[in-house]
C-alpha cells in the first residue's frame, strides 16, 4: 500500500477546479453570462449603498440592515465569481491551497453573516409593526449596530470551525475538486480521511447557527400576520404588508435557492453546480431589484438621483 504519512494536506500546494462542465464552443458564451450578470451584481449592489448613504431620508435601521445585506451579497459574489471567470477560459483551472482555504473562509462567513442580518431585518419589521410606538426607542442605532457585529461575529465563528474540520482531512486520494469554487462537500469527496466528524460540524453549525435564524424570521412574521390582519382597513393591511414585502421575496430568495444547492442529489454534481450559479450569481443580482421594485423610499430617491443627472446634464 506504501507509506502515506507524507502524502497529507500539508503536501498540497494547489487543487484543480474542474468548473462547470460544457463544450468548448460554449465557454465564451459562460464566460460571458458570467460576466453581464456579475456586473449588474455590482451595479445594482453598489447602487444601493449608494443611495443609502448619500440620501438622509434613508438614514433609518431598515436602509441600514438593506446596505450590509448588500455589501455582503457583494462580497460573496467577488469572492467567488471572478476567479470562476478566469477558470473558464484558463488551460489551468488551479487555486492555490491557501486561495482556496481564503474562499472557503468567505464563503461560509458571508453566508452565514446574510442569514442573521435577514433575521435582523425581520426583527425589525416586526417592531415596526407589532410596537410601532416603541420603534425608535427599540430599534436604537446602537442596537443596530450591534445586531450587525453580532452577525458578523457568528459568521467569523462558523467559517472558522468550518475551515478547522475541511482542512485538517488528508487529501492523498486527488486535487480535483468537482465544482467552480472550494466548497466543503466536494472537497469532502477528494479526501482519504474519516469525513465523519466534518458531517457532524457542519450539521452541527447548521442546527446552532443558522437555525435560529430561521426560527426568528418565521416567528416574527406570525406576529406580524397576527397584528396586520387585525387592522380593520383594507388600505392599512396594504401598507404594512407592503413595509415587509420586500424583505420577504429576498428571503424566499435566499432560502429558496440554498436548499436547491442543499437538497441537490450528491451523485449528480452538474445539477448541484447550476444550484450553485442560482445562489452565487443570481441571488445577490436579484436583491437590488426585489427592494428598488417594491420600495417606495429606494424608488424615490433613485428618481432623485436621476433627476439631479438630468439637472447636469
Amino acid at each position: 500500500m506504501g507509506d502515506k504519512r507524507g502524502d497529507n494536506h500539508s503536501e498540497v500546494t494547489d487543487f484543480i477546479l474542474v468548473g462547470i462542465r460544457v463544450q468548448p464552443e460554449f465557454h465564451s458564451l459562460l464566460f460571458l453570462l458570467f460576466l453581464i450578470v456579475y456586473g449588474m451584481v455590482l451595479l445594482g449592489n453598489l447602487s444601493i449603498i449608494g443611495i443609502i448613504v448619500t440620501d438622509p431620508r434613508l438614514n433609518t435601521p431598515m436602509y441600514f440592515f438593506l446596505g450590509n445585506l448588500s455589501v455582503i451579497d457583494l462580497s460573496y459574489c467577488t469572492v467567488i465569481v471572478p476567479k470562476a471567470m478566469v477558470n473558464i477560459l484558463a488551460q489551468k483551472k488551479t487555486i492555490s491551497f491557501a486561495g482556496c482555504v481564503a474562499q472557503l473562509f468567505l464563503y461560509a462567513l458571508f453566508m452565514v453573516t446574510e442569514a442573521f442580518v435577514l433575521a435582523a431585518m425581520a426583527y425589525d419589521r416586526f417592531i415596526a409593526i407589532c410596537n410601532p410606538l416603541l420603534y425608535t426607542v427599540r430599534m436604537s442605532r446602537s442596537l443596530c449596530i450591534q445586531l450587525v457585529a453580532g452577525s458578523y461575529l457568528c459568521g467569523w465563528v462558523s467559517s472558522i470551525l468550518q475551515i478547522c474540520v475541511t482542512f485538517s482531512m488528508s487529501f492523498c486520494a486527488s486535487r480535483v475538486i468537482d465544482h467552480f469554487y472550494c466548497d466543503s462537500n466536494p472537497i469532502e469527496k477528494i479526501s482519504c480521511s474519516n469525513t465523519f466528524m466534518n458531517k457532524m460540524v457542519s450539521l452541527s453549525l447548521a442546527v446552532i447557527i443558522i437555525l435560529p435564524t430561521i426560527v426568528v424570521i418565521v416567528v416574527s412574521y406570525m406576529y406580524i400576520v397576527s397584528t396586520v390582519l387585525k387592522i380593520r382597513s383594507s388600505e392599512g393591511r396594504k401598507k404594512a404588508f407592503s413595509t415587509c414585502s420586500s424583505h420577504l421575496g429576498v428571503v424566499s430568495l435566499l432560502y429558496g435557492t440554498v436548499s436547491f444547492v442543499y437538497l441537490t442529489p450528491p451523485n449528480n454534481p452538474e445539477l448541484r453546480k447550476v444550484a450553485s450559479v442560482c445562489y452565487i450569481l443570481f441571488t445577490p443580482m436579484l436583491n437590488p431589484l426585489i427592494y428598488s421594485l417594491r420600495n417606495k423610499d429606494v424608488k424615490n430617491a433613485v428618481q432623485k438621483v436621476l433627476g439631479k443627472k438630468n439637472i447636469l446634464l
